[in-house]
């Protein structure tokens, strides 16, 4: 109880204010519902099912009942589930993006360099100079949901400038901008939207697929759910999109055709599924000191590479396209 004390303390210190008021008040439209109740059922919900506030209105608490609420896996509870599967001392390698570009680097489609590559390896260097995309992306380590990521037009450097201005930045790594597969691209060009593939290892290492997901951009430069982009649920065996678009703002409605391209969402075919699973299988059994990782993966008209993975992985992505609780997938690991 006095851990969840804390974690009510952690989501109160990190609360986005704006958008629980939104979410208060649409929820209250919705049921009829007193705010002082909706808020007075969600504090509750924090200590009683290990959620977040804010997860009370995503995972729609207020129209839930106590059944349907207890199959939900929420902040607290993946918190401590994912420091078991990934225990702090081997996850540095899904931290840090220049780890991880270098634990799998063979499974990269793009070029990717951090400085001390750029000072090193001269081929490297006018490869991204060269880009056929024209444009350089420049992240940081330690960066999360599409945050602390800038796009630059790569004619603005040249080999001395580009050094310069990673020495001189809050940058670590540059990338070459990816130039995702053409019916990924017509559904929405505005961002690389991203596979996400959430595997967990077992009792003997074998590799089990939690969930697959399909980002999608919605005008915006990243296809994270939190920058307001939408994720569909993708068959595992097909590589189909088997469901709508849906959008961690619980006051935007489901979209079967994406609202800018007009592009169907449900039965779209995920190019190269074969090869994306494949290599996904591949790469969770190379560090199996962490067990469970959401891998985020882009498809090129060359096939699938790693974009990054995550100890960390988002349980919205997760659960929210599949508009049911998850938390039973998770539960046989644990004992």
């Amino acid at each position: 109880m006095v851990k969840r004390f804390l974690y009510l303390g952690y989501y109160l210190k990190k609360m986005d204010w704006k958008k629980f008021k939104l979410f208060l008040n649409h929820a209250s439209k919705l049921t009829g519902k007193s705010k002082a109740a909706l808020v007075s059922d969600a504090v509750s919900c924090v200590f009683k099912y290990n959620i977040s506030l804010l997860e009370y209105f995503q995972f729609r608490f207020f129209e839930l009942n106590e059944e349907q609420r207890k199959t939900w896996a929420g902040t607290g509870y993946m918190f401590e589930y994912q420091l078991k599967m990934n225990p702090k001392s081997s996850r540095d390698i899904l931290d840090d993006k220049t780890k991880f570009y270098r634990s799998y680097k063979n499974y990269f489609v793009h070029a990717v360099a951090d400085l001390t590559d750029l000072k090193a390896k001269p081929e490297l260097l006018q490869k991204l100079l060269n880009t056929p995309s024209g444009k350089l992306v420049f992240k940081v380590a330690d960066g999360n949901c599409g945050i602390d990521v800038l796009i630059q037009d790569a004619k603005q450097f040249d080999e001395k400038s580009i050094i310069t201005f990673l020495e001189n930045s809050q940058y670590d790594l540059v990338e070459e901008f990816i130039q995702q597969h053409p019916v990924l691209n017509e559904l929405s060009p505005s961002a690389a939207n991203t596979v996400r593939i959430f595997t967990q290892l077992d009792d003997n290492n074998e590799v089990i697929l939690l969930g697959c997901r399909q980002r999608i951009s919605v005008n915006s430069s990243v296809d994270n759910m939190a920058a307001g982009n939408m994720a569909a649920v993708i068959d595992e065996k097909t590589g189909i999109i088997s469901d709508v678009g849906v959008y961690s703002d619980i006051t935007k409605p489901e979209e079967k055709v994406h609202p800018v391209t007009g592009v169907e969402i449900v039965g779209l075919q995920v190019p190269f599924w074969k090869e994306t699973v494949a290599m996904v299988k591949k790469a969770a059994k190379e560090h199996p000191e962490n067990r469970s990782i959401g891998w985020d993966i882009v498809i090129t008209k060359d096939g699938p590479g790693f974009i990054e993975g995550n100890h960390d992985w988002c349980k919205l992505l997760w659960q929210l396209p599949a508009k049911k609780g998850l938390k039973s997938k998770l539960e046989p690991y644990l004992k």
